[in-house]
């Protein structure tokens, strides 16, 4: 969840100070690492969820403002665009039963934020991008009242100066478009994983994190179509690079990093990149709070560190550090931005199992496994399952190039067992979460398989057969049977 900010004019001296600000935070989360200041509780897990608001034509429904005042729960709140918003579930511990009573608290929220939404002709949607969304739906006014979303739009043009965005996304049809402001980018929900982690521990769990971020996009592809086009199969990943690139072409062409960013190097330490945060990133909203995070050190305090974590909200890393404040102790959380949305609640805990198991069991290992694998090969992954799905060859050490359903069949789900077990996660529970993204991969069906042969099936018009795939998509979605088991006519 993005910390809010009110509507201001940025001025040079504005973002001096900022730059200064974030220095002093860096010092300050150096001596807290350094005098082991950091909770070191049991690991818990966490999650977000970001949903489509549609009507009952299957089309983006502009009412979050009413359906969050109907819901009135701290818990939700709004997303980019006026068709979305987002659930910020509360930390589980990792241990026992946790996953299935997760499952069930996120079960009810939604069951009751979607009878809420239906007072004001509305429904909610787990998906990765809306099939329905149009351009024309996604302009600056389509945007969400909240001041953080209009002045990101105006930092992030004023960085281009002031260029359109460019989209070119070529998979099995091509788009090609330009927009007037990253709009664009509220076509992408997303479900994101937190993982609450000693710092020792940080560095291994978000390096398996990375290893593993082709597969997991490959698995959970939920993201076929934008704007009536068949693209890749997880077209979430290059929307969200495209729509949110500060860069101009020249830029681009210097090689400046994207702000959308997998990484460049396997880490040692959390510090590392709060670091690279730091040198490749220039502010996109430089608001500056009053204390300072050395003093309050010197003070006996816990520094909020607001400027860091805020600059840290604006560099989109496919795994992202977070440092947060709960009980008085700082912490720190492994946050994994990787998947779309849905299709159901079954899928996106089957989903989290997968995760939360293999990179326990990645991370444990004493030879750590990212040493056998280039950086670059992790990152290629992650393009590799993004555009095929459940077609995706991958790569991985020991095994060289290997259809991605072999390798989880194989080699990956046995380790995701034992990871949970490791965690104390119950069996029964643990069987059928991973029996979920087992029988994905001997069917060959996920949400994207399942959206793109529907649309087929149906054939004729293209707009028309999304409309209808959606609604078809909705009753499925309630059921929440897990979408490999979804019929396809």
């Amino acid at each position: 969840m993005g910390r809010d900010v009110s509507a201001i004019t940025v001025s040079t001296e504005d973002r001096r100070r900022y730059r200064e600000k974030v220095q002093r935070c860096l010092e300050a989360f150096a001596a807290l690492l350094r005098d082991s200041r950091f909770a070191t509780d049991p690991p818990s897990m966490g999650m977000e969820i970001e949903l489509n608001l549609v009507d009952d034509a299957g089309r983006p429904a502009m009412r979050n403002a009413a359906v969050l005042d109907s819901i009135s729960d701290e818990q939700w709140s709004t997303e980019l665009a006026q068709f979305n918003i987002e659930v910020n579930l509360p930390p589980f511990p990792l241990a026992a039963k946790s996953l299935g009573a997760l499952e069930q608290t996120v079960r009810d929220a939604l069951n009751d934020a979607d009878a809420r939404a239906r007072r004001h002709d509305a429904r909610l949607m787990l998906v990765g991008i809306l099939p329905t969304v149009r351009q024309a739906d996604l302009t600056e006014s389509a945007l969400s009242a909240n001041p953080r979303y209009r002045l990101l739009n105006e930092q992030i043009l004023a960085a281009r100066g002031g260029e359109d965005m460019h989209l070119d996304i070529e998979g099995i049809e091509r788009l090609r478009t330009h927009a007037d402001s990253i709009s664009p980018e509220a076509a992408c929900t997303s479900v994101q994983y937190h993982l609450q982690v000693r710092p020792e521990d940080f560095g291994a769990y978000w390096n398996a994190s990375q290893m593993i971020a082709g597969v997991q996009a490959a698995l959970a592809a939920n993201s076929p179509f934008l704007f009536g086009r068949e693209l890749w199969r997880e077209t979430r990943i290059p929307l969200f690079e495209q729509a949110t690139d500060t860069r101009a072409k020249e830029l681009r062409e210097q090689g400046v990093r994207p702000r959308v960013w997998f990484g460049e190097r396997w880490i040692t330490s959390v510090l590392d990149l709060f670091e690279e945060n730091s040198r490749y990133f220039s502010p996109l909203l430089p608001v500056c709070d009053e204390d300072d995070p050395l003093d309050q050190l010197a003070r006996g305090e816990v520094p909020s560190l607001a400027e860091l974590t805020l600059h840290n909200g604006t560099v989109y890393r496919w795994n992202r550090p977070v440092y947060d404040i709960a009980q008085g102790r700082p912490h720190l959380r492994v946050e994994n931005r990787v998947l779309p949305a849905g299709p159901t609640v079954a899928d996106t805990m089957a989903n989290g199992a997968f995760y939360y198991g293999l990179i326990r069991a990645l991370a444990d290992e004493e030879e750590p496994p990212w040493s056998g694998m280039s950086f670059a090969s992790a990152a290629d992954n992650l393009r590799r399952g993004a555009r095929d799905g459940m077609d995706a060859m991958l790569v991985w050490p020991g095994a060289g190039e290997i259809p991605v359903t072999e390798l989880v069949l194989r080699r990956l789900l046995p380790q995701a067992a034992i990871g949970l077990d490791r965690w104390g996660v119950d069996g029964v529970v643990r069987d059928r979460l991973l029996g979920i993204i087992e029988q994905r991969c001997i069917a060959g069906r996920n949400g994207a398989t399942w959206q793109a042969r529907t649309v087929h099936a149906i054939g004729g018009d293209r707009p028309e057969a999304l409309r209808l795939m959606v609604q078809r998509y909705i009753e499925h979605m309630h059921t929440n049977a897990p979408v490999h088991t979804w019929p396809i006519d």
